[in-house]
């Protein structure tokens, strides 16, 4: 795969075209780290890349272990801030900040922050894993979901875990009204199934893994469920560093082909980050991450997108279907990763 470090001129402008003014009146607040002023600009030189890694993004992982992104913009004069984002929901709150520039999240919670007016584009996908499921303790009486009425159950809210959660109930007849969530982000959702503060935790990876090691039960899981790993600007930022953009999807095209032809190598850099056995680390990477998967968002995430956008109307998370029919016809944008794989 070869590494392609810029749209054409015509290409660019086409994509910056077609994403100014799609939420009037957003994307040009006062954020922590806005993007005209960390981005390079219109091509220029310079400035900064607030970028997010999570461990639930093995690719990111990789990206910033190997200082690839350093590499490729050095000649340019543009330092990389690397952030951690714990969670889709935290990485949901840094770009609506503009905190950071590109952050990764699972599709559900991307459909979310764009249905509730966050000015943000999908721009690649960076997986198609099977990282959510529902977890009981070694010595829980529950087996089945049905079991869930009347129990606490830990969720992030806003993440994929909370909305496989939440389609699980209903595929089962239980009313989520019935089951009381506690909202704790995913690590803290581990411990409280631990110290027995819940009966249950919608868990996500490698956390899960972790915790399934030690012993938990994984006592329902449906891939179905899991909604694609999602790579998200802000349109600030692809209106004013289109460029930049297409670096960042080059580089994350870099480093899928990496990670597929060093699975071993890749967990273990997972391993290290999140504190996990290689073993551990390694049945995330092998056997529910799926990082073979065609990077260009279209109607195979919009599918499964249109498949949870009532639920968020449902939970109370989004005010209408009409905000997430918006978000549906707005949100993706493939034009940096059909470049990065022509």
């Amino acid at each position: 795969m070869r590494s392609r470090l810029a749209l054409s001129t015509a290409a660019l402008a086409v994509s910056a075209l077609a994403l100014t003014g799609c939420v009037a009146g957003e994307g040009s607040g006062g954020g922590a780290a806005q993007a005209g002023a960390s981005g390079t600009a219109g091509g220029g030189s310079g400035g900064t890349l607030d970028i997010d890694f999570a461990t639930y993004n093995p690719l990111s992982l990789v990206i910033k272990e190997k200082g690839w992104l350093e590499e490729e913009l050095s000649d340019e004069g543009v330092t990389v801030n690397w952030v951690q984002s714990a969670g889709s929901n935290k990485a949901n709150e840094a770009l609506r900040a503009e905190a950071i520039d590109v952050g990764s999240t699972a599709g559900s919670a991307a459909l979310l922050a764009r249905a509730n007016g966050t000015p943000i584009k999908t721009i690649a996908l960076y997986s198609q894993p099977e990282w959510s499921a529902l977890v009981t303790g070694p010595d829980s009486d529950i087996t089945e979901v049905a079991d869930l009425a009347g129990r606490d159950v830990a969720a992030t809210k806003g993440t994929d875990p909370y909305f496989f959660l939440i389609q699980s109930l209903e595929e089962a007849g239980v009313d989520p009204s019935e089951v009381t969530v506690q909202n704790l982000q995913h690590a803290d959702g581990k411990t409280a199934l631990d110290n027995g503060s819940v009966d249950a935790w919608a868990g996500l990876d490698p956390i899960m893994a972790g915790a399934e090691a030690e012993g938990a039960e994984l006592f329902y899981r449906n891939v179905d469920f899991n909604t694609y790993g999602f790579l998200n600007a802000t349109e600030s930022f692809l209106e004013e560093s289109p460029e930049l953009a297409q670096t960042v999807v080059d580089v994350y095209e870099k480093a899928r082909a990496w990670s597929l032809e060093n699975p071993e190598e890749t967990a273990r850099i997972l391993a290290e980050v999140a504190g996990l056995d290689e073993e551990v680390a390694t049945t995330v990477i092998e056997e529910r991450s799926n990082l073979d998967v065609d990077p260009v968002p279209g109607q195979d995430q919009l599918d499964v997108l249109e498949r949870v956008g009532p639920i968020l109307v449902e939970t109370g998370d989004v005010a209408s279907q009409d905000n997430v029919d918006t978000a549906l016809a707005e949100l993706l944008e493939p034009a940096y990763a059909e470049e990065a794989t022509r």
